[in-house]
């Protein structure tokens, strides 16, 4: 069923290109319509699927999917239009510009942890570029995938967009169809997976993974102030966050003093008390039992190499349940400093000059985000220049996801390619060099053989003066 549906979207695909810009902002306000009238059900699902907390459903799964749809609105037609770009001399008459169009058909594969989110932005992209799509919902977050398809279903048809539910399966499936471009958010394994397989059909890809994110406090920061952004960054969506702070590096002699205050934002933000936090409603759950089991064993393994949990700690695989937790003297060996965290635990690390944070942050893979808070111009300079990461933050962390001016992506292990905004426009589609000749183009015969005293002379010429 599957090649059918791929097949039916590869001829519809070409059906879109003789289309105006009409059709796809059509489909875009149907769409945005569509996510308004089922927001009740969104939230619902997320509910079910892991509690997530409704007002963090409002915030990080339907808000940037609203915004991305009336930003995309407002300046579609402006990216759309030929970019009109210079003609060097030697092709004096004709006229070149660059022209940006379809991809064809893509296969967008989506995550569980922000489910909605992270399959709709996508989309969003594909459509204003004129794409036919494939959207693969996570299987783990069942509830959600269920109201995708059925907004999906209502707003467009199943030739323009298709929702495919299933497991690891269906995405083997689908990963053996020469899909025109693939947009892949999820780990760094299966990444690798999914562009092993783009590969053998030459299929463009952009691939959104995750990574360690590293966190600075240095000495000059606002410790209240930090505290507070960090506890908020680290422990939404409880830690299921591909951009969430991974670990955190503390200037030596404000190290007891900030975490002081990180704790008193994470009980001012969850409750005073373990069994308060236990049962707080601003805290969602984990996807799984085992992914709760997992967050255990990366602890217990840090305490087994001398970490002390100094606030938290507290798990219930059964009910999916990890408490906001805090880490120290945390050996850079141990297993929760080697993979990604994916949950509600923050290890703190000391240091005592800036470039053992820069050390230490180029040794590992290039992470997708990095924060920095401080107020030393020395220090941001530094951060900027000596480090590589997807996205960089001075005092804040995340929030560089909700700019759609600016392109949200990773660079080598956390990611390839990047959307949002024109970035995701961009993203979706290919852009086709175009040259119209006129008559002037006749003069180009001075290149054609045979090769004439004459010809030789011009073209040494055009070689000398760079024409």
């Amino acid at each position: 069923m599957l090649e059918r549906i791929f097949l039916h979207q590869k001829q519809y695909s070409l059906k879109l290109r003789s289309e105006g810009l009409q059709a796809r902002i059509e489909a875009l306000k149907a769409l945005e319509k569509a996510i308004e009238t089922h927001t009740p059900d969104i939230i619902e699902a997320l509910k079910k699927d892991f509690q997530k907390p409704e007002a963090e459903t409002l915030l990080s799964e339907i808000y940037p999917v609203l915004k991305e749809i009336k930003f995309i609105r407002k300046n579609l037609s402006r990216w759309s239009k030929p970019q009109k770009v210079k003609t060097p001399l030697t092709l004096f008459g004709s006229r070149s510009y660059i022209l940006p169009e379809a991809r064809g058909v893509c296969l967008l594969i989506g995550p569980w942890n922000y489910p909605f989110q992270l399959c709709l932005l996508p989309l969003v992209s594909a459509i204003a570029a004129g794409n036919c799509a494939i959207v693969k919902p996570s299987e783990l977050t069942r509830h959600t995938s269920y109201v995708i398809k059925k907004i999906l279903t209502e707003t467009l048809t199943e030739e323009h967009v298709f929702v495919a539910e299933g497991g690891v399966e269906t995405t083997q499936e689908l990963l053996k169809l020469p899909f025109d471009h693939i947009f892949f958010t999820g780990s760094t394994r299966v990444g690798k997976i999914v562009m092993e397989a783009a590969a053998k059909h030459l299929s463009s890809v952009t691939l959104e993974l995750g990574g360690k994110s590293p966190t600075i406090v240095d000495a000059t920061a606002d410790l209240s102030e930090a505290a507070q952004k960090i506890a908020w960054a680290k422990f939404i969506n409880a830690g299921q966050t591909c951009v969430a702070p991974d670990y955190l590096f503390v200037h030596e002699s404000i190290h007891q003093a900030f975490k002081k205050h990180l704790i008193a934002a994470i009980e001012n933000f969850y409750g005073k008390s373990a069994d308060l936090r236990h049962t707080s409603p601003d805290l969602a759950r984990m996807v799984s039992i085992n992914h709760t089991q997992r967050l255990k064993d990366l602890v217990d393994d840090a305490v087994s190499k001398n970490a002390k949990v100094f606030f938290g700690g507290e798990t219930s695989p059964g009910e999916h349940f990890c408490s906001p937790t805090l880490l120290e003297n945390v050996d850079p060996h141990a297993l929760i400093m080697q993979e990604e965290i994916f949950g509600p635990i923050l290890p703190v690390l000391t240091f005592h000059e800036i470039s053992e944070v820069i050390h230490f942050i180029n040794e590992r893979q290039k992470p997708l985000a990095l924060y920095c808070y401080t107020h030393s111009q020395m220090n941001m300079e530094r951060i900027q220049q000596e480090t590589s990461s997807g996205g960089l933050v001075f005092n804040d962390s995340v929030i560089h996801f909700v700019n759609p001016h600016l392109p949200f992506g990773g660079v080598n292990h956390s990611g390839m390619g990047s959307y949002h905004g024109k970035h995701g426009f961009r993203a979706f589609s290919h852009e086709k060099a175009v040259l119209k000749q006129s008559f002037f183009g006749k003069l180009l015969r001075i290149m054609y053989p045979p090769y004439t005293p004459f010809k030789m002379k011009a073209l040494k010429s055009l070689i000398r003066f760079r024409l």
